[in-house]
């Protein structure tokens, strides 16, 4: 399986779809040698590539109704909507604990796409050159801008890496894959609305950092532009594309276990009814 790789999107909660059909490949043997991933997307490709069954359920869906998971309260006392020590320390480190000697010894290229606040630009970082702090550049992949706190890495702040680069299918073809297997968290037709309210709000909050605030003014047109370029490689052979067909209700934020477990299943169907499909794509 050479020259092809993984793009996975984010999208909060949306992710449980791109956690089941990354269960699914775990159960069948699928492995991609190269996986570039942002947000929820990266957290759920670090469950695979350290090949732990059954995680990314248990990390997401089995925590959907834990009280200190998603918090209004928090928000207002800590200006986090997230748990972020909860999700990136408490539970890899405690209670759900991640196999890093696993994910380290995998021979798979996995990059977590982050946004620099000052200049606007993505920021990669392949997982053998951040061991010490592999929690840390996730965290910030998945910070989103209002809801949580910009991460601090060296000389850089950092936040979701579905800012700048939402489907990172141009880093994948720029590291020369030649195919690519995109899973997308929204169904097909999506096209992402400008901004509308609360502009003033967020220039006065991130004032700061230009970089964030040129990036997010022009972010519906990178996501649109980004959609256009991926049915332009499934037309022509290049791309091989999952998308939800519909959300089950879930939304960046869900908190229903039930609505949740209902779009996870719905990836792991997917999967499953187009894996001949892929492995053709994939040995063509």
């Amino acid at each position: 399986m050479q020259n092809i790789g993984l793009v996975l999107e984010g999208g909060g909660l949306r992710g449980v779809y791109t956690g089941g059909i990354l269960e699914y490949f775990l159960e069948n043997d699928i492995q991609f040698p190269y996986v570039v991933a942002v947000s929820a997307g990266a957290c759920n490709a670090a469950s695979y590539i350290s090949k732990q069954f059954g995680r990314n359920q248990a990390v997401t869906v089995d925590y959907a109704g834990h009280p200190e998971y998603i918090s209004f309260k928090r928000l207002i006392k800590h200006g986090e909507f997230f748990n972020m020590d909860l999700i990136f320390d408490t539970i890899p480190n405690i209670e759900n604990p991640f196999n890093y000697e696993a994910f380290f010894k995998s021979q798979q290229k996995f990059y977590i796409g982050t946004t620099d606040c000052k200049t606007g630009e993505t920021i990669y970082y392949e997982k053998n050159e951040i061991k010490p702090d592999l929690n840390k550049i996730l965290r910030a992949s998945c910070s989103l801008p209002m809801i949580s706190p910009i991460v601090e890495y060296g000389t850089r702040p950092l936040l979701d890496g579905g800012i700048s680069d939402p489907i990172p299918i141009g880093k994948s073809m720029e590291d020369g894959n030649e195919k690519h297997v995109i899973i997308l968290t929204q169904c097909e037709g999506y096209i992402k609305e400008p901004v509308k309210r609360g502009k003033w709000w967020f220039k006065r909050k991130y004032r700061d950092y230009p970089g964030l605030i040129d990036i997010v003014e022009r972010r519906e047109k990178i996501y649109n532009g980004s959609i256009q370029m991926v049915n332009e490689l499934e037309k022509e052979g290049k791309a091989f594309v999952f998308r939800p067909d519909d959300l089950r209700g879930v939304n960046r934020t869900e908190r229903r276990r039930e609505r949740l477990k209902d779009l996870y299943d719905h990836g792991y169907e997917h999967a499953k009814k187009r894996h001949k499909e892929l492995l053709q794509f994939i040995n063509q």
